[in-house]
């Protein structure tokens, strides 16, 4: 039998994938690779894209979509069997790569493609895919002397692999940690569907009483609503402790801790900039970014603080001011904010999270995010067949005229062994093939409460208007990879977008969950089917805003912290790393974690997941996404933001063309002028 892991004919046979064909897959498509490379690297009289670029890509392609489907299953369904084979293949894999980025022959001709006759007959895609390889060479080390590329190398695998380690410490860490409570007495507080999910949890275990766990919908409403101030101080310091020595699990597991992780990566990434004659990683990370340097970002970041830090002082008052007026708190803890911001959110606006979550069942949200993206880009989903990695996964195809733009998998909810977070990636990308057409397949991945069972009976999954927002979030990232027109694999899609430009899409697609003509149609109360009373959305539309200020410096505090830590420290030293974020937290903070905290542990999107010296881009994209939102808002008719023309035009100029084209020029090309923070601002309920 064929192993599935070299089956490219379609979708990935996530049926039958296991860990023993990870090993002989990779092995053989490493052989196959290097045997193409070699044969590419002997002289050649004319270098052109059909005898150069078409048989790498071919090759290369093959090997990071079974790569992909490992490291996928890695994140979704990790057992003991998988990450062994994970870690076994994963050295393999990087040092492949690596020495492909310092292939110095293949270097050479692309710069050959570039001055070459052929160049100027290339589409504009193929031209950028040229440019871009050669700026990923000199990042990649091909420069470099042959004395310093085998450092080059380890350095890359060394990344690799203790950037796996950090973010298995952070998926231990949670999935190890429970805490039972035996007295429902201590969960007053707590709305009815949370404790059934804690009762449930108790009882897969065999135990009596709530078990509460450090995945997301488990402790974060503890920390929203549970009156009892220990159990969220309990649940809280569990939180912001995981995987460090200062862990609650670190006693039975001090590998766990992720402290000397973070100091190796700071160093080894200090290194490569060394190596490669910049003088700190943010360089190199901005190389492939719109920012143009460190400064820049920082620039940018401290006016966005200076303009939020009034805002953020004034909802620190209001909140201090309410807690021991209202809830008898003296000293405002960092336990109890979410607490007390939930019981002034309630009185102040008359509602709470958990009176309108009762609004928005799965199916109910499913088919509304649907019935947007058909609307504003005139397409069809519909339900697909797929072979999946678990029973819960669900599978589509997105349309246009009966032709087939894309697929994508739907896994929604939490459970042990997934990686937290919410994120999209890619199972294959788009591509012209001989005979036909490759659509790009995405996964879009969420850790949303799973549907409860009750006497028998299965309940409806109820999501929060936060997750509802994050899976427009996710499925932003997905159309900006489904709804390319790009030919030309390294840049349809997602694929060769700047890093600070990539979140356009996904936080455009956020705007759409406060526009009531949506809201209105993918609304439906749980027990009387009664769509969201409009009385209710005003108090949300006006609670939108509530302490953004606050919001905003905290996303401000984390993206300086990674911007500092990879530009002006001493990366072998850990009292220096601890220093950068004390003096930011003193500086841009106004509520000042205590100091216990070790938020930096399992802060996997700078130590796991690409974010390095870029954690900025959520801010920096946002400023994209609230203007380009803006052109629907002024194309508005009849109340409804919901313009196919409009969405066409967004699609044609950005979504359609990925990263064939600098995303600035994508976002004029839509826009018709440079964007400005306006929007964002208003947005933000900050426009003066």
């Amino acid at each position: 039998m064929m192993n599935p892991l070299l089956d490219f004919a379609d979708l990935p046979q996530f049926g039958v994938i296991k860990p023993e064909h990870v090993a002989p897959a990779i092995d053989m498509l490493l052989a196959q690779n290097r045997a193409v490379v070699a044969a590419l690297e002997v002289p050649m009289q004319t270098v052109t894209w059909e005898n150069f670029v078409a048989p790498l890509e071919n090759s290369t392609e093959q090997l990071g979509r079974a790569w992909g489907a490992v490291g996928h299953l890695n994140n979704v369904v990790d057992t003991p069997e998988l990450r062994a084979a994970y870690n076994e293949n994963l050295p393999k894999v990087t040092e492949f790569w690596t020495s492909l980025s310092q292939n110095i022959a293949l270097f050479q001709k692309y710069k050959s493609l570039k001055t070459g006759a052929e160049y100027e007959t290339l589409s504009p895609a193929r031209k950028k895919i040229i440019e871009n390889a050669i700026r990923d060479f000199r990042l990649g080390g091909a420069e470099l002397s042959e004395d310093k590329k085998p450092r080059f190398a380890a350095i890359q695998e060394k990344q690799a692999a203790v950037s796996t380690k950090f973010s298995e410490n952070v998926l231990d860490a949670t999935n190890d940690y429970a805490l039972l409570i035996e007295d429902e007495a201590d969960l007053v507080g707590l709305p009815s569907d949370v404790k059934q999910a804690a009762k449930a949890a108790a009882e897969k275990d065999g135990k009596a009483g709530y078990k509460f766990t450090l995945h997301f919908p488990s402790y974060f409403p503890v920390l929203q609503y549970a009156d009892k101030r220990s159990l969220r101080e309990a649940i809280y310091r569990a939180t912001v402790t995981k995987a460090s020595a200062l862990g609650e699990v670190f006693s039975r597991c001090a590998d766990w801790d992720n402290t000397q992780n973070i100091v190796e990566l700071l160093q080894l990434r200090d290194e490569e900039a060394k190596l490669l004659g910049y003088r700190n990683f943010a360089e190199v990370s901005l190389e492939a970014k719109m920012a143009n340097s460190a400064q820049e970002v920082i620039t940018f970041l401290e006016d966005l603080a200076k303009r939020a830090r009034p805002y953020a002082e004034a909802d620190l008052a209001q909140l201090r001011e309410f807690a021991k007026e209202i809830c008898g708190i003296d000293h405002l803890e960092s336990w109890d904010t979410t607490y007390v911001s939930e019981k002034l959110r309630e009185q102040r606006y008359a509602f709470s999270e958990q009176e309108v979550k009762q609004y928005f069942p799965e199916s109910n949200v499913i088919d509304g995010l649907f019935q947007v993206v058909q609307t504003l880009f005139l397409v069809d989903i519909k339900p697909d067949t797929a072979a999946t990695w678990h029973k819960d996964v669900k599978f589509y195809r997105i349309e246009k005229n009966g032709q087939l733009l894309g697929q994508f998998y739907l896994d929604l909810y939490a459970r042990s062994g997934k990686r937290g977070g919410a994120w999209m990636d890619d199972a294959r990308g788009r591509r012209r093939l001989e005979q036909s057409m490759q659509t790009p397949v995405a996964y879009l991945v969420c850790n949303f409460t799973e549907p409860t069972v009750i006497h028998g009976v299965t309940q409806p999954a109820l999501f929060t208007h936060d997750e509802v927002i994050t899976l427009f979030h996710e499925f932003g990232h997905g159309l900006h990879h489904m709804l390319t027109q790009v030919d030309e694999i390294g840049v349809s899609g997602i694929s060769g977008v700047e890093w600070d430009a990539v979140e356009l899409p996904s936080q455009f697609m956020e705007n759409f969950c406060w526009e009531w003509d949506v809201l209105q149609k993918m609304t439906a109360h749980v027990d009387t089917g009664a769509s969201l009373p409009r009385a209710l959305f005003e108090k949300m539309l006006a609670a939108k805003n509530f302490q953004s200020g606050l919001q905003i410096l905290r996303q401000v505090e984390f993206s300086l912290i990674d911007m500092h830590l990879h530009t002006d420290i001493d990366p072998a030293s850990e009292q220096s790393i601890q220093n950068v974020v004390d003096d930011i937290r003193g500086r841009i903070a106004v509520l000042v974690p205590p100091p216990f905290s070790r938020t930096l542990h399992s802060f996997s999107h700078i130590f796991a997941g690409g974010y390095a010296a870029g954690y900025y881009s959520y801010k920096w994209a946002e400023v994209l996404s609230a203007d380009a939102y803006a052109a629907f808002e002024e194309a508005a008719t009849k109340g409804s933001v919901l313009s196919g023309s409009t969405g066409q035009k967004f699609q044609t100029e950005i979504l359609a063309m990925g990263g064939s084209r600098p995303a600035l020029e994508s976002f004029k090309a839509f826009r018709g002028r440079e964007p400005t923070i306006d929007a964002l601002l208003r947005h933000s309920g900050m426009a003066s």
